[in-house]
């Protein structure tokens, strides 16, 4: 039978099931990107998540559109990476967007910040909110078209030399913490440290700094830090539902065939839901070893969690008062969040409430 025959006949499906791509993906040319991770490659859920996008977009271009993946420190910095994907270094890079609250606090939005959506609320405000209309509107100001590459889920609150009891004890804290949650932490006396993810047991270790947060359960076990520090803390205020993100040099992305965007498009969907589902599995046993060996968990006091609040949203006020582009975004994210917390407070949280007293 005649190729043409053969594909009006069986339909797309029928050419997917016997294993041929259609011959709109077979007529793109061979095309050959390198992405550029913030992350070791030691952690397979967080740096996983690209490797899984790679492997997707492989599949569904048969093979024609190849993505190498490389760790933080091959090619770039961890924090290197949107220099380098704005400057076309690299074709694109796998990221948490806070890192860079450095160059304009709305990468913060992009990501995390304290006390703000959770991961369903993220995928919401993104996907059918005005989330990702808004950031890619900023991201355009860097050359970059950005997609949704995965979330950790809430995070726990880090590892600690000594438990903090109370407010008293964030004073001259040397806290090792991600992005955009230092500037809190030094607003309640605290001493932030942005770190990468590789290097933060030998800064524990050493003594350097005091305390150290990365993920939750089952990275933090990867990296060890239960080793230096037995104090684990809850919950990370700060990351209730961190997003990360692909990000993509914007003329590179306007080089792509429709196709081969709409399958860009897919394999970043798969691997955001891919990520939190591994971290989602994993961290309850990772949780259960580590207490089992020793590690010590506490929940952050009262006090510390309504100073940190209360700094919050005197932050976030006083950045929209000098950074337009940071107010146009949070005025959108804070009445996304609004609306979302009326509605988790009776669905969500009071079925988790009621399922998290019974015995199981």
């Amino acid at each position: 039978m005649e190729r043409r025959s053969f594909v009006r006949h069986a339909g797309l499906a029928g050419v997917l099931a016997a294993g041929a791509a259609p011959a709109v993906v077979h007529a793109q040319a061979n095309i050959r990107w390198r992405l550029a991770s913030s992350f070791p490659k030691s952690l397979d859920t967080i740096y996983g998540a690209a490797d899984e996008f790679s492997k997707k977009v492989a599949a569904m271009s048969g093979g024609k559109f190849q993505i190498t993946v490389h760790p933080a420190g091959e090619l770039m910095p961890a924090f290197g990476v949107v220099d380098g994907v704005q400057n076309a270094t690299v074709e694109m890079a796998h990221t948490a967007p806070y890192y860079f609250f450095g160059k304009d606090e709305t990468f913060a939005l992009g990501c995390a910040i304290p006390f703000g959506l959770n991961s369903r609320q993220m995928t919401a405000w993104m996907y059918e909110g005005n989330g990702l209309k808004l950031m890619r509107e900023f991201y355009a100001k860097f050359s970059i078209v950005n997609f949704p590459g995965g979330n950790t889920g809430a995070q726990m609150g880090g590892w600690y030399r000594k438990p903090v009891a109370s407010m008293a004890d964030m004073k001259g804290l040397k806290f090792r913490v991600g992005g955009f949650a230092g500037k809190v932490v030094e607003r309640m006396g605290g001493v932030p440290q942005n770190i990468p993810g590789g290097e933060i047991y030998q800064a524990l270790e050493k003594g350097t700094i005091d305390a150290a947060e990365w993920v939750g359960p089952y990275d933090d076990q990867k990296l060890g830090f239960n080793k230096v520090a037995p104090n684990y803390a809850y919950p990370g205020w700060w990351e209730g539902g961190p997003q990360l993100d692909f990000f993509i040099n914007q003329k590179a992305w306007d080089g792509l065939s429709a196709e081969y965007k709409a399958i860009v498009e897919c394999a970043a969907s798969y691997a955001h839901v891919d990520m939190q589902g591994k971290y989602d599995g994993r961290n309850p046993v990772a949780l259960r070893s580590l207490v089992s060996s020793g590690t010590k968990l506490f929940r952050f006091p009262k006090d510390v969690m309504d100073t940190a609040f209360k700094e919050s949203m005197a932050l976030y006020a006083e950045i929209g008062d000098k950074n337009p582009n940071w107010k146009k975004v949070y005025a959108d994210y804070a009445k996304f969040r609004a609306d979302q917390n009326l509605w988790f407070r009776f669905a969500e949280a009071g079925f988790d409430d009621f399922m998290q007293q019974q015995k199981l």
